[in-house]
């Protein structure tokens, strides 16, 4: 199906999302931690992580999401006031090197939204489902937009029980709108609101595939769908490959997403799957192909220090 378009107001700009021969918009995913389970230890440094910004914008990434707490549930909570310390000084950075790239800031605690903000975020990613509504009074105030994710637990905390849902997607649908409604009445408006419904998160790997198959179901609620799918546990339990094998699978959940209406995709891998999106638009027509396309010579041959090829 076509993603519906859909609008997403963020602190002045508007980033229109969805409408025919539209791909999914590119979230690249930059750690601002010391701890994430798919970084290697070379991107850990404050410049590794401008570099890596760089990149991601150079592959086509629209937003930079930007986070100072590992999502692994094996270690505590980050103090607030330590997050900051993490989060700021990458998002000033890569604001103002990055003038054109919207910022997004993954956090569920409202002093370290308020902080990132104020120093150039557009857009808070609260894992949290809104756990403490203080972050909408965040965006309510400041016009950042707010993304309302799916989840029955706290942040840190796991939750696998096969029968924890009678159904799964009216789980998440039932629980997006209550969120949207909680969020509306501290003074957000729609046009602020994305919606994840959190793969992985209080969802054993059935639980998640069975809402990535069902996606399209979420364009009920009538705002955009950001699709978190990068290196998630389900493809790895599906491929029994680890976090950073789970390419190919990435991009199978992406495509699909596609073909289901998503708008946005959170992804590690923004250049390999800004190279699937653009073969998969000219196949489908979706993408214009010059009749002067060529191959540039130096792309012809695998250089002598790339190793064997024919």
């Amino acid at each position: 199906m076509i993603a519906p378009r859909r609008e997403l107001h963020a602190r002045g700009r508007v980033l229109v999302l969805g409408g025919p021969g539209e791909p999914p918009a590119l979230m690249g995913i930059l750690n601002a931690t010391p701890d994430s389970f798919s970084d290697g230890p070379g991107e850990r440094t404050f410049e590794a992580r401008m570099s890596r910004a760089r990149e991601l914008v150079a592959a086509g990434a629209r937003i930079i999401d930007i986070g100072g707490e590992s999502n692994v549930t094996n270690r505590p909570a980050v103090d607030a006031d330590e997050e900051i310390e993490r989060v700021v000084p990458v998002v000033e950075a890569v604001c103002a090197l990055l003038d054109d790239v919207v910022v997004s800031v993954d956090t569920y605690k409202p002093a370290v939204a308020e902080a990132a903000v104020a120093a150039g975020a557009s857009i808070v990613n609260d894992i949290s489902g809104l756990r403490d509504p203080g972050l909408a009074d965040v965006c309510a105030r400041t016009g950042a937009a707010l993304v309302l994710m799916h989840t029955r637990t706290a942040p840190k905390s796991k939750l696998l029980d096969p029968d924890l849902y009678d159904d799964v997607v009216e789980d998440v649908i039932g629980f997006l709108r209550e969120r949207m409604d909680v969020a509306a009445s501290r003074g957000v408006g729609a046009e602020q609101i994305l919606l994840d419904p959190g793969p992985d998160f209080a969802k054993t790997p059935a639980q998640t595939l069975e809402v990535l198959a069902r996606l399209e179901e979420l364009h009920v609620l009538e705002r955009p769908i950001l699709l978190a799918i990068s290196r998630k546990d389900a493809l790895g339990a599906l491929t029994g490959r680890g976090p950073r094998e789970r390419l190919a699978g990435t991009l199978a959940a992406l495509g699909d997403g596609a073909d289901r209406g998503a708008h946005m995709a959170r992804i590690h891998d923004v250049r390999e799957a800004a190279d699937f999106l653009a073969v998969r638009g000219a196949l489908r027509g979706q993408l214009e192909v010059q009749r002067d396309l060529h191959l540039p010579e130096e792309l012809r041959r695998v250089a002598p220090s790339d190793g064997p090829g024919r």
